[in-house]
């Protein structure tokens, strides 16, 4: 699943594609994805209206309209969302074209093979905070800090990597990147979020900071068939210390990377750095 360093690849890659442009036609395939494509919603808020602003928020992206009204995909397992030029035929899973006014001979897609992703539009009248308010904090922005991570952890006894893979507790961290923050902060990740201390905490807050952002730069990680919106790949995989690293040293000390089940996702961690 695309994680918060994929989804900022393609918000920054879509935002100077998009800003000040209007979709002049809407067509879907027909087909729900993880929720019914709002065809009736697309067309009466999005036709003819201007892109006014790209962002993200954890693993979702907003797409702001001159009519206050927003689209909020969520890439899900398999989605993609890239501009192409409108003779190529459309691929398979293609579920939402939206062609842009002013340069007819390009429209936004959005591909999704298993169709976990979502396509949602919020109109004028509804709160975009209220729709994300279950969500935590963004990562690498001030509200994440170890007093934040202390509190909220400090009365649970669940395991540090699922802690931190809640969107309720910081969004955006997936298996991949929660494997690879714990490594470099040197903290097993089936400790109990009740046995880190102050200065684990810290350690986590800036390993993440640094993991993510250079996740980003990196253009993010393909693991499966992840692609940037101009539909290239990421390189941040080439980067990985110990996530899919099984059976092989650990870069840092040498000791064995081992991968365990855990809530049912793969888990990767060092047995020397990660005790």
């Amino acid at each position: 699943m695309p994680e918060l360093p994929e989804v900022e690849v393609v918000c920054r890659g879509l935002r100077p594609l998009l800003m000040g442009r209007s979709f002049s036609q809407i067509r879907t395939s027909g087909h729900s994805l993880r929720l019914p494509i709002p065809e009736d919603a697309l067309k009466r808020w999005a036709a003819d209206a201007m892109v006014v602003e790209v962002r993200r928020r954890g693993k979702y992206l907003v797409v702001v309209l001159d009519n206050q009204a927003s689209l909020v995909f969520h890439l899900g397992m398999t989605g993609r969302l890239g501009l192409f030029p409108a003779a190529t035929p459309l691929a398979a899973h293609d579920h939402l074209c939206l062609v842009l006014t002013d340069n007819e001979r390009m429209e936004l897609r959005f591909n999704d093979t298993r169709r976990f992703g979502s396509i949602q539009v919020l109109t004028p009248d509804q709160d975009e905070a209220l729709h994300f308010a279950a969500l935590g904090p963004e990562p690498l922005q001030g509200e994440f800090s170890a007093d934040y991570l202390a509190d909220k952890g400090g009365r649970r006894s669940q395991p540090v990597k699922n802690f931190l893979m809640d969107s309720r507790v910081v969004v955006g961290i997936g298996n991949i990147y929660a494997s690879e923050i714990l490594h470099e902060a040197r903290i097993s990740p089936l400790r109990p979020t009740n046995q880190v201390s102050a200065l684990e905490w810290k350690s986590i807050v800036t390993q993440t900071r640094s993991v993510l952002t250079r996740a980003i730069a990196a253009g993010g990680s393909t693991i499966a068939d992840f692609v940037n919106a101009g539909g290239k790949p990421g390189y941040f995989q080439l980067e990985l210390k110990v996530y899919g690293r099984h059976g092989k040293p650990c870069l840092r000390c040498g000791a064995m990377i081992v991968k365990e089940t855990l809530a049912g996702r793969s888990t990767y961690r060092c047995e020397g750095c990660q005790r």
